[in-house]
C-alpha cells in the first residue's frame, strides 16, 4: 500500500519505520527543513553537539525510546546522568528531585505536612489505577489527601506555571500521577544531541525505501470515491491508499473539510497551551552550585516557569566552553512573548538570571535564540480519557496521531514514539 505520513517528528518517523519494514511504500511530508518536530535541534559555530529548540531529555523509565534506539543500533550513544533539580524557597534553591530530597525541603515545613507529602508520593509511585484519579482535579485530590498547605506550596505553582490561571485548577489528577509515577532522577540524552539521533533515523528510513520530503506543506486532504486520499501540495496532488496525520488537532480540522461534525467537535474540545523558549549562550556558568533544572515560581517574580542549565547535564566543552541556558514557559498563544523579538524577550529574562546568580553580568551573554509554538502542552480535564479522538478518523483511510492522544502520560519523545508505533499497528490492522 502507498502510505503518506504528515509530519517528520518522532511519531511520524516511528510509524514510517514500522510500515516500511512491513513492506509498504511510505512517503513522509515535512513542512520544515529538518526532521524532529519539537525535538529538533540546531548548532552554533564551534559547537560539537546540537541543542534542542524546545528542551528535551529522556527518563530512565522511557521504554519506547530505549526500544527504538536499540532497533536503530545506537544504544552505545545514549548517555544517562543524574543532574540536580531545585525548588525555590524564601530566596534560596533546594534540591527537589526525589522524595527524600523533597522531605528535606524547608518549604514543606515540619511534621504532618512532610508525612502526608511522603505517603501521597509513595502511593502515587505505586498505584496504576489512573482511571480513578482522572475523575477528580489535581487540586481537589491533593487538597484532600496531601493537604491544602502541601498542594499550595508544592504543586500549585507548577500547575499555574504549566497551564496558567485559567486551566490550573481544572487539570485532572491522572495527569499529575503520570508525571510523578513515570519519571526518574536519571536523565538521558544522545551523544551529539537529539538532532544527531534524528538524522540517523532519517538515514535508516531512507535505507528502507522511505521518501522524506522536506519544505513541503500539505494544504488539504481530500477523500476520493475509490477509497484513496488526495493530498494538495502546492501544484501537486498525489494520491495514497492510507494517510497518517501527526499534526495538531486544530491543524487537522483545517486540513480535512470532509471530517464529520462529531469528530471535528471532538478535536475542538482538545484544549492546549503553547510554549516560548529562549536559548541563551553564556561565557560563564550561571549556577554556582552546578544545578541543572530550576523550578521557578512566578509569584516570586521570576519571568518564566523553568530555567535549565543544559551544560550542567551535558559538558560545556561540547559547546565551545559556553554555558547553555534554557528559559522556558508555557503560555496561551495570544501572550505577548510570542510576538517579542529575541532581544526584547532576553531583556525580560535578565532579572531572573540575576536572582539566580547576583554576580551575573550582561557581558556574559554570547548569543540567544528564540523558539515558539502554539501547540506544546495538551490540557487534560476530568474524565479526559472519554474525550480522546480515535486514531481511526471517520474518513476512510485517514488516521490521526498526536501528543493529545498519549494521555494519561505527558507529551515527550518517549510517548511520541509509542503512539507512532500504535498508529502504524492500527493502519496495518485495517489494510
Amino acid at each position: 500500500m502507498k502510505v503518506a505520513i504528515i509530519g517528520a517528528g518522532f511519531t511520524g518517523m516511528t510509524a514510517a519505520l514500522d510500515l516500511a519494514e512491513a513492506g509498504h511504500d511510505v512517503v513522509i511530508y515535512e513542512k520544515s527543513a529538518i526532521a524532529g518536530g519539537l525535538a529538533s535541534g540546531f548548532k552554533a559555530p564551534g559547537w560539537q553537539d546540537s541543542v534542542e529548540t524546545f528542551y528535551h531529555h529522556w527518563f530512565q523509565s522511557d521504554a519506547a525510546m530505549k526500544r527504538l534506539v536499540k532497533r536503530l543500533d545506537f544504544e552505545d550513544q545514549v548517555r544517562f546522568y543524574t543532574p540536580v533539580s531545585v525548588m525555590y524557597h524564601e530566596g534560596k534553591f533546594y534540591p527537589f528531585d526525589s522524595i527524600s530530597a523533597a522531605l528535606r525541603y524547608p518549604g514543606l515545613g515540619f511534621g504532618i505536612h512532610k508525612i502526608r507529602f511522603g505517603f501521597v508520593g509513595l502511593y502515587l509511585r505505586l498505584t496504576k489505577n489512573w482511571r480513578a484519579l482522572e475523575k477528580e482535579t489535581a487540586r481537589d485530590w491533593m487538597n484532600r489527601w496531601a493537604g491544602e498547605f502541601v498542594y499550595r506550596t508544592m504543586w500549585e505553582p507548577m500547575m499555574i506555571g504549566k497551564f496558567g490561571e485559567r486551566y490550573a485548577d481544572r487539570v485532572n489528577m491522572a495527569w499529575l500521577w503520570a508525571r510523578i509515577s513515570a519519571r526518574t532522577t536519571q536523565l538521558g540524552t544522545f551523544e551529539g544531541g537529539f538532532q544527531a539521533l534524528i538524522d540517523h533515523f532519517v538515514e535508516k528510513l531512507r535505507s528502507l525505501g522511505v521518501t522524506v520530503r522536506f519544505n513541503t506543506e500539505i494544504t488539504a486532504l481530500e477523500p476520493l470515491s475509490d477509497g484513496k486520499i488526495r493530498l494538495r501540495i502546492g501544484g501537486g496532488a498525489p494520491e495514497y491508499d492510507r494517510v497518517l496525520a501527526t499534526c495538531s488537532p486544530e491543524a487537522l480540522t483545517k486540513l480535512v473539510p470532509a471530517l464529520t461534525a462529531e469528530y471535528r467537535d471532538s478535536l475542538k474540545e482538545l484544549k492546549s497551551i503553547g510554549a516560548v523558549v529562549l536559548v541563551i549562550a553564556l561565557r560563564k556558568p550561571l549556577s554556582k552550585e552546578g544545578y541543572y533544572w530550576y523550578n521557578l515560581p512566578k509569584s516570586a517574580g521570576f519571568p518564566c516557569l523553568a530555567l535549565v542549565e543544559h551544560t550542567n547535564f551535558v559538558p560545556r566543552d561540547r559547546y565551545d566552553d559556553q554555558t547553555i541556558i534554557y528559559a522556558g514557559d508555557y503560555l496561551a498563544p495570544d501572550h505577548e512573548n510570542f510576538s517579542l523579538s529575541k532581544e526584547d524577550l532576553l531583556k525580560k529574562m535578565i532579572p531572573g538570571l540575576k536572582k539566580i546568580n547576583p554576580d551575573f553580568n550582561e557581558d556574559w551573554i554570547v548569543d540567544c535564540w528564540k523558539f515558539s509554538t502554539p501547540y506544546a502542552q495538551p490540557i487534560p480535564f476530568v474524565d479526559h480519557s472519554e474525550k480522546i479522538p480515535d486514531i481511526r478518523t471517520p474518513v476512510p483511510g485517514l488516521y490521526f496521531a498526536s501528543m493529545s492522544q498519549v494521555y494519561p502520560y505527558d507529551r515527550g519523545t518517549n510517548y511520541a514514539i509509542d503512539i507512532g508505533a500504535k498508529a502504524a499497528r492500527i493502519v496495518m490492522d485495517n489494510l
